[in-house]
């Protein structure tokens, strides 16, 4: 029996962070039953989704450039005797609709990400020509409620988006206007998602949210969440991502120790080891208030790998203030960390501070931070050399006859094996670590 091919074409291009992948995947969800199917080529495609990200500049900048060269697609398409509609959604879409609509006429409608529901409609309406391209503001709860309950997975892995929004607002940080406030959703609707995922063979979940540890549904808070999606059949990994140390609760803290399924890797950002550049950024907490925590952390689950953010270069930051987050890191001792350059995001009240930090400041800053975290991941990965750990095997390996999967650290670990171990989680003892991964061979080959 052979099927045929979708009646229309779907290019999805996803910039950011992983609430941007789960979106992306969400708007193929809600355009299926419309007849669109995935393709990993722009060029000829009937519509074409970039799901943005505002959080850079050079994020932003890209979108514009990917822009263009779909504009000649677009109309190599027309001169073919075809149509193509683009969309532009996500974070740009919210800050700069009209922006995009100006500087790129060939974009047919804007969504932002709490409208992406919508997607239907307004392509009808672009296809209707009713002149009506842009729709940005929606709460989130009724994007959530429009979306389709089904789910199409194609792995062992989902993300699975339980809180949005931010109410810190950091003075450098886009995310509270271009997502709204934090907002949560109920604890029914999550683990109704969670175990649809589960019946498709996804082994583990990474919670996501703009502050995922706000969360405050009725589930008694992030850590009552996690409790509840551990008893769900088929669910054995459970991860969240991104929080925010103010929000780091006790029974969060307990929940790592008690809770089989919460994998013990934690990414909590920091930003920066100074106290005065702290309070720039309108972080709420110190560096102090943050090393005590990661103690009281690991007092609960002494194996687990800490992540985190950087930025380097906040406007009026010295050699001192630099020098005391290069401080904060070799206390702490970091499993795995992302650092960045401050980027000037226009609205935000960091770019209209005094004291901006010269670019070959910031980069000179930049290479010493990676240096130190760059040696501090290779140790913690060769600290678990010569263990075994429990690894979910995730897909085929680069090679013939390798598998590849996870750590509970979320070190990627290849190992010889059969796929037919995909989907499983099986011992393996760690052989050798290199910079961003492991080697490790099975002890035990699950039937």
């Amino acid at each position: 029996m052979t099927t045929s091919a979708p009646a229309k074409r779907l290019y999805i291009k996803t910039y950011g962070c992983q609430m941007n992948v789960y979106d992306s995947e969400r708007m193929a969800d809600v355009l299926r039953p419309l007849g669109y199917g995935m393709t990993d080529d722009p060029e000829g495609a009937d519509l074409v989704v970039l799901n943005t990200c505002h959080i850079r500049e050079k994020a932003t900048e890209k979108v514009y450039s990917e822009l263009g060269q779909i504009k000649l697609m677009k109309g190599r398409k027309a001169k073919a005797g075809g149509t193509m509609t683009i969309a532009v959604a996500g974070c740009v879409a919210q800050a700069e609709g009209e922006e995009i609509m100006r500087r790129q006429p060939a974009v047919d409608l804007v969504v932002g990400p709490q409208a992406y529901h919508l997607l239907p409609e307004l392509i009808a309406r672009a296809h209707r020509a009713t002149g009506e391209r842009l729709s940005a503001d929606f709460a989130a709860d009724e994007k959530f409620d429009a979306l389709p309950k089904d789910r199409h997975v194609t792995g062992v892995t989902a993300f699975l988006t339980v809180q949005e929004g931010c109410d810190k607002f950091c003075t450098f940080c886009v995310v509270p206007y271009t997502r709204g406030g934090e907002w949560s959703r109920p604890a029914g609707d999550i683990l109704a998602e969670a175990r649809v995922l589960a019946a498709k063979g996804v082994r583990e979940v990474t919670l996501l949210g703009q502050n995922v540890n706000a969360y405050d549904g009725d589930a008694g808070g992030l850590a009552g969440l996690v409790r509840q999606l551990a008893a769900v059949e088929g669910l054995d990994r459970i991860r969240y991502t991104t929080s925010h140390p103010r929000d780091m609760d006790e029974a969060l803290i307990a929940a790592h120790g008690e809770v089989e399924a919460l994998m013990p890797y934690l990414h909590l950002p920091v930003q920066s080891g100074s106290d005065r550049i702290l309070k720039a950024m309108n972080r709420g907490h110190t560096a102090e208030h943050y090393i005590r925590l990661i103690e009281t952390i690991r007092a609960a689950r002494p194996d687990i790998a800490m992540s985190c953010d950087f930025i380097v270069g906040f406007p009026g930051e010295r050699d001192s203030d630099f020098e005391a987050t290069l401080n904060l890191v070799r206390e702490v001792g970091y499993a795995s960390a992302f650092s960045f350059k401050y980027s000037r995001r226009p609205g935000t009240p960091a770019s209209a501070l005094p004291g901006q930090v010269a670019v070959e400041v910031m980069d000179e800053r930049l290479q010493r931070l990676n240096a130190l975290l760059q040696t501090q991941q290779e140790a913690f990965n060769r600290s678990v050399v010569g263990r075994t750990a429990p690894v979910l095997i995730e897909k085929p390996g680069r090679n013939p006859g390798q598998i590849g999967g996870r750590s509970p650290w979320l070190q990627p670990v290849h190992i010889d094996g059969p796929e037919r171990l995909i989907g499983q989680i099986v011992p393996v003892c760690i052989d050798a670590a290199a910079r961003g991964s492991l080697s490790g061979s099975l002890v035990l080959e699950t039937a």
